[in-house]
């Protein structure tokens, strides 16, 4: 079957870049089972258990595949970025999470292009739809099919688009021509590298494969997202006034400089730069109401006054302290340590 097709349909559903790998063993397992060894993974257990080994091979998901389709969606909108953010009151949000939750769209595009593969081929054939969460090597993936390379920053980089779009794949038993993966163009740049706040973006060591990975147990998305319970000290500082993920690596590449904007209206921007004394604030209730529809509800509602309780003690503003001297009178300890950790912050800050 002609990759064409594929790419005129992933179109009308709504994808901005599509392309075909091959249904085969993964050469980029060994990178990552080394990554997970090294312990980078961190506490993300769904990533070291015992569904790490199904990432060797896609056909572990679905035996019969012989080609992964894979898909990319822009989020890109043009609210400022971090850097831009001069309002110290404010925290940070993650470009990804300033609309809704992306997984029930995407599922749904890619149901529909599987509908429509269906009345193209006229042929039964087998599929499964992954977004997310399935143990996959998305990028790995991705880059065979010819959407971009990875980059230092272990994004996938698409020379026209950046990095702004998210994955998805259909595996199917079809047999499609697959596609080429495009040159690493990252050249000599170090700019996701330096920009780094906490350094997570270390050096391998490797002479053949990747030369640098993300070790995500000093990276802010992680740290605000996925870790439950005490950020290290010591990172508390350098995450500034990001309450759920980090886009630094991403806001300083090259590549994005010209990134297209989405149309899609679901992920124009709904929750950006929120104010720190609000997310304090909320309630149980009022976080679960806020965020029903967003990605932060996955960093739980004592995650979120967590990352806040940080965020007001990097902001240097004194009328933060009566917030946090609320979340740390509050009965969470977890929550309760990081105020307290702010508030002698703010008063080291002289504010």
């Amino acid at each position: 079957m002609d990759g064409r097709i594929i790419r005129q349909l992933a179109r009308e559903c709504g994808f901005e870049l599509a392309g075909v790998a091959r249904a085969e063993p993964l050469d980029e397992f060994e990178y990552y089972r080394e990554w997970v060894e090294a312990g980078m993974a961190g506490e993300m257990k769904y990533l070291t258990d015992h569904r790490a080994a199904l990432r060797a091979d896609p056909r572990s998901l679905l035996p019969e595949a012989r080609s992964v389709i894979c898909v990319g969606k822009l989020y890109h909108t043009p609210a400022a970025s971090y850097g831009a953010l001069t309002d110290p009151s404010r925290g940070w949000i993650s470009r990804y999470a300033w609309g809704e939750d992306y997984h029930a769209l995407m599922r749904k595009a890619l149901e529909q292009l599987v509908e429509r593969l269906r009345a193209t081929v006229r042929t039964d054939f087998k599929a499964r739809i992954a977004v997310d969460a399935a143990p996959l090597l998305e990028r790995a993936l991705a880059r065979r099919a010819g959407l971009g390379w990875i980059g230092r920053n272990t994004c996938l980089i698409n020379q026209r688009h950046g990095s702004w779009f998210f994955l998805g794949e259909i595996l199917i038993s079809l047999e499609i021509e697959p596609d080429a993966p495009p040159p690493d163009r990252c050249g000599s740049c170090m700019r996701c590298v330096e920009a780094c706040p906490t350094g997570a973006i270390v050096p391998t060591g490797r002479k053949e494969g990747p030369a640098w990975a993300l070790d995500a147990r000093r990276c802010i998305s992680y740290l605000t997202i996925e870790l439950r319970g005490p950020i290290p000290e010591p990172l508390r500082e350098p995450m500034g006034r990001h309450v759920f993920g980090c886009d630094i690596c991403q806001d300083v590449c090259p590549w994005n400089r010209k990134a297209p904007f989405t149309a899609e209206p679901a992920f124009q921007p709904q929750n950006y730069a929120p104010s720190l004394a609000e997310l304090a604030a909320l309630s149980q209730e009022a976080f679960s109401e806020r965020f029903a529809r967003s990605p932060v509800r996955r960093a739980r509602y004592q995650g979120l006054l967590r990352n806040a309780a940080v965020a007001m003690g990097n902001s240097g503003v004194r009328e933060h302290r009566e917030a946090l001297q609320r979340l740390a009178d509050g009965r969470d300890p977890v929550v309760s340590e990081h105020a307290k950790w702010a508030l002698e912050r703010l008063r080291d800050a002289g504010s």
